[in-house]
């Protein structure tokens, strides 16, 4: 099936593993929660009923400190609609807390370990020119 958006990732690459599964799956639920991604439930021979999943495929790529700026500044000048999450939301427990976190910080200060985005193809292309896919 042919796609004419993109799903993104983009990791900072010194993240310890548990930080980078974790930040992909809350950057995730923001795109599947408002993006209008997800398909049909799942149903296996037997009957049983799984939840549904993304229908289209999602890139993960990595990225330094500095190009996570970069990209972060390239999706906000198009007006991207896009999740963050920042250094900070590893010390929090709550969605809440979470928010206020982000709140105190102004976006030029905002210590981004992920985000991830959805827009078309070519716009996600500009936005992650440069950037490698995470190993």
């Amino acid at each position: 099936m042919e796609f004419d958006t993109k799903i993104v990732v983009i990791l900072r690459d010194d993240l310890a593993t548990w930080q980078k599964l974790n930040v992909t799956a809350f950057t995730i639920s923001g795109i599947a929660g408002t993006e209008r991604i997800v398909g049909e439930n799942y149903l296996d021979a037997s009957g049983n009923v799984y939840l549904p999943m993304s229908r289209q495929p999602i890139l993960i790529f990595s990225a330094n400190r500095e190009k996570m700026r970069e990209v972060y500044e390239r999706a906000m000048k198009r007006n991207m609609k896009i999740s963050i999450y920042t250094e900070e939301l590893f010390k929090t427990y709550n969605d809440e807390d979470n928010r206020a976190e982000v709140a105190k910080v102004k976006s030029n200060d905002l210590n981004l370990v992920g985000m991830a985005i959805r827009n078309t193809k070519r716009q996600i292309d500009t936005v992650v020119k440069g950037l490698t896919l995470h190993p």
